[in-house]
């Protein structure tokens, strides 16, 4: 038995090398599969980043109309939708999600 092993002891520890190498290439922290999971992760949070930047310049954009020159076409559109405010003799429409007007 022991001479066997003599024998075979580059091809042995070969395989154990091979094995090893060969695990630690796919699974680890540093592995291709982490490595998929990371690039996931990076294209959610790039996704994420730019409608959180789409969402600041809209609250930019309705924080100038409030501050600088004071709109009073926004100011009555928030009234409106907010307090579902309306003038004597004005219709309102309350359309809900996913319905049509007639």
């Amino acid at each position: 038995m022991i001479e066997k092993i003599k024998k075979n002891y580059f091809l042995i520890i070969g395989t154990f090398l091979f094995l090893y190498f060969f695990f630690n290439l796919l699974d680890g922290e540093r592995g291709l599969i982490s490595l998929v999971k990371k690039e996931n992760l990076l294209k959610q949070l790039k996704i994420k980043e730019k409608q959180l930047n789409e969402s600041i310049v809209d609250l930019e954009f309705k924080n100038s109309l409030l501050n600088e020159n004071i709109d009073k076409d926004y100011i009555e559109i928030l009234i409106r939708e907010k307090f579902i405010y309306s003038k004597n003799g004005e219709k309102i429409y309350v359309l809900k999600k996913n319905e049509k007007p007639d």
